[in-house]
């Protein structure tokens, strides 16, 4: 786990996606720099505030916890994350994305750009299906495993992020941008610097944690009915560094005023976390209420 010491904590005045000043946001409590179990007041270690935008629901923490540098959270062997096993991209793996993009721009031959490719699954299933498939990956150990391992073309792999990354303008057709924005420090930013590589009509997908999360919530009720201040939303400095949690509206709003339109989203319930006999409730709960953990958007860039 990283310490806190290799840190710094920077002030957040501004909502990162509809630019809704802070001052009136809604505090939800503190998370610690650790998991905080069921009885967080117990522990010890850093706090940080968690936040909830009045205007568009985005939850960030307040100060932002910015490390000194992206390998102190995500610099190690992917083999210290998954399986050997899961260096084989299953078959079915993004299809329903692909199903979407191709529903949304087309057949034909298009260009796509895969921000956060890790091992590069999604660029295996994207060339499969008869994309130009570029990919970014932020982690040096990661992209060398998604070239000796998956066999991704190393031209067609940079290494580097979002923010210090730069490609021609109107380069793509398609960007997809999987659990990326919520580990960023300004996610509306780098969301800006994407849409300024993609051809006006093209889409960028996103998938993030959804800030309605049902689960959260109830965490979220349990910490108060035991009289604590603590949240559990988000990980900022802890495994997976989680920074933000976004709604739907909150893309519709940064949305207005940088140039796309929402054209379709769908909230995904994953795994629950609950005992057996509560999640059988719990999953058609959160699939009927839109309260899954995972909300994605498709971004038609305008013009």
């Amino acid at each position: 786990m990283v310490l806190p010491g290799y840190y710094t904590f920077e002030p957040i005045t501004h909502c990162s996606m509809c630019g809704d000043p802070t001052t009136g946001h809604r505090v939800l409590g503190r998370r610690l720099n650790k998991k905080q179990g069921r009885s967080p007041g117990r522990e010890k270690g850093v706090c940080v505030t968690i936040v909830r935008c009045r205007a568009c629901g985005l939850i960030y923490s307040d100060p932002q916890a910015v490390p000194m540098s992206i390998d102190d959270h995500y610099g190690v062997p992917p083999e210290s994350y998954w399986d050997p096993a899961f260096f084989v991209v299953p078959e079915d793996y993004f299809a329903r994305e692909v199903a979407v993009s191709r529903e949304l721009l087309g057949q034909g031959t298009k260009r796509a750009l895969d921000i956060g490719a890790g091992l590069g699954y999604a660029m295996v299933a994207l060339d499969k299906a008869g994309y130009e498939t570029h990919g970014l990956e932020p982690s040096a150990p990661f992209r060398d495993r998604a070239i000796s391992r998956m066999n991704i073309d190393p031209e067609r792999l940079r290494h580097g992020t979002v923010e210090l990354t730069d490609y021609p303008e109107n380069s793509f057709d398609l960007i997809n941008i999987c659990v990326v924005l919520e580990h960023l420090r300004d996610p509306g930013a780098a969301l800006v610097r994407a849409m300024h590589w993609l051809r006006p009509g093209g889409v960028i997908h996103v998938e993030v944690p959804s800030s309605d999360w049902l689960i959260a919530r109830l965490t979220n009720l349990y910490y108060r009915l035991r009289l604590t201040d603590y949240a559990g939303n988000l990980s900022p400095m802890h495994a997976p560094y989680h920074l933000h949690e976004f709604t739907v509206g909150s893309f519709r709003a940064h949305g207005l005023k940088n140039g796309y339109t929402v054209v379709r989203d769908a909230h995904y319930v994953c795994p629950t976390y609950l005992p057996k006999f509560l999640d059988v409730i719990a999953r058609p709960l959160m699939a009927w209420t839109r309260t899954g953990m995972e909300v994605a958007v498709w971004l038609r860039k305008n013009g």
